[in-house]
């Protein structure tokens, strides 16, 4: 393989841009997913309800996901290793106002400030990736960045359980603080400039509008709560539904839109978009589903609920970066069409037997979901790329991060909901145990159904190399 070449036509390292890359994501990744374990004793130290402190996750998915479509602008008009250090430096911040915060409002800052970085991040390091590996190869690396998305969306429950086993919460954070600081430093040595500019005007009015988002998930996340004003939430989301609907047609509309929605004309690249979301709303289901299960059901305790995803999350690990490859080597199409059927069979499994799971059978199961993810989430992101010009790849990696954090967020929702409607309907007419297994199950007929759509999202594929080969013959 040639030397890489930077935009000042100056070689370095591949191998330490990309594991620099990869090393910060990773860590910003886990953060996203790692307070879930450490609730109860931040209700304890600030001495706020549940309720507030779900904002930490909450808020910090919502602040994400306004960020996400700013990433091309930002890639388009920052050279890429001042964009990448400046949003390290962000995170490091956040993470250290965390750690000092003597009240939840100041925590809460931290927490945004983390999740500006992770939001910017998130597409841009997708984007640099697919632009600097040729499309031939860009399977087996984009499978190495599938153990950033995937992986520590699993692993941060378990990192942040084993932190806080021998320590206080704010140890969780000198963590991430020691670990993003390390980069930073190794960052300013290994990362060049690879990303082409084109400057241009940052358009207010699609960022202003694009806060629909927000609004959208915001009453998503109230579905199934208590004493909602659903009058007010009501309106809240026709005010957001509209304010996304200006986003859109802004996009359309201007010169230089802050997200080029023309990738959405491309038939492939729609299907994609559709399959990871497709699979990662069946992963962040079993990381939040799956515990409460170990300790509803089985009686597990939080730490050992948290410890029995670890099989899971090893297999994801594992087969990331061979599914990769799989692509590159036997197509997209079929890849992918084996991933959806492990996903499928998954919740079939759950379906069909509706009796109480024993752990073994639960950790299977996970293992066969989470696997059947590796083979769908990185390499639908990569057959995206592939039916883009190189220009728009980085508001197609923006679209497909959006659209799968939406996803995978009202995946929770309705996950949640169900649960807790059916349980609660079920428990005036049956044993506490067996309503509790009636909402669960109910649970996973859901998800097999979505599944089943993605299973058929998949069979639709156009094969690109077929195509690329009919059109060189």
């Amino acid at each position: 393989m040639a030397q890489p070449i930077d935009l000042r036509g100056h070689s370095y390292n591949h191998l330490a841009f990309i594991w620099t890359l990869l090393a910060g994501t990773f860590t910003m990744s886990i953060s996203q997913s790692s307070l879930s374990t450490a609730y109860p004793t931040l209700m304890r130290y600030f001495g706020v309800p549940a309720s507030t402190i779900q904002w930490l996750t909450t808020g910090f998915m919502l602040v994400m996901v306004v960020m996400m479509p700013v990433s091309p602008w930002l890639l388009n008009n920052i050279k890429f290793p001042v964009l990448f250090v400046s949003v390290l430096a962000l995170f490091d911040i956040g993470t250290f106002i965390i750690y000092l915060a003597p009240n939840f409002g100041l925590m809460m800052l931290g927490r945004v400030m983390e999740a500006m970085a992770v939001g910017i991040m998130f597409p841009s390091y997708q984007t640099v990736m697919l632009r600097i590996t040729p499309e031939k190869q860009r399977g087996g690396v984009m499978g190495m960045a599938g153990l950033v998305m995937g992986s520590a969306l699993a692993v941060g429950p378990i990192i942040s359980g084993i932190v806080l086993r021998y320590t206080t919460w704010q140890g969780l954070f000198v963590v991430f603080m020691v670990v993003i600081t390390i980069v930073f430093l190794i960052a300013l040595k290994t990362i060049k400039d690879v990303m082409p500019q084109h400057d241009s005007r940052l358009d207010y009015w699609s960022v202003i509008s694009s806060v629909g988002f927000i609004g959208i998930l915001y009453v998503v996340n109230q579905i199934g709560k208590l004493n909602v004003n659903w009058g007010w939430m009501t309106g809240l989301l026709i005010v957001s539904l509209l304010a996304v609907a200006f986003f859109v047609w802004r996009q359309f509309q201007t010169t230089t839109p802050l997200l080029d929605l023309r990738v959405l004309k491309t038939f492939n690249f729609d299907l994609a978009v559709l399959l990871t979301g497709t699979s990662y709303i069946a992963l962040i289901v079993v990381t939040i589903i799956f515990p409460l299960y170990y300790q509803e059901v089985l009686g597990m305790s939080p730490f050992a609920s948290g410890m029995a995803l670890v099989p899971g999350a090893v297999v994801l690990s594992l087969l990331n970066p061979l599914t990769g490859k799989l692509a590159d080597r036997i197509g997209f199409k079929a890849t992918m069409l084996t991933g959806m059927s492990m996903i499928v069979l998954g919740w079939l499994w759950l379906t069909l037997v509706s009796n109480k799971q024993s752990l073994l059978a639960m950790i299977l199961i996970a293992a066969l979901i989470e696997g059947g993810n590796a083979f769908v989430m990185m390499p639908a992101v990569t057959l995206g790329a592939n039916s883009l010009p190189d220009q728009l790849i980085s508001h197609g990696t923006a679209v497909i991060t959006t659209v799968r954090q939406i996803m995978g967020s009202t995946g929770v929702a309705v996950a949640t909901l169900i649960l807790a409607m059916v349980t609660a309907s079920q428990v005036k007419v049956t044993t506490h145990l067996t309503s509790t297994l009636s909402g669960y199950h109910a649970v996973f007929l859901t998800f097999l159904i979505v599944a089943v759509v993605g299973w058929i999202f998949a069979a639709m594929l156009r094969d690109g190399r077929k195509a690329k080969a009919a059109a060189k013959a």
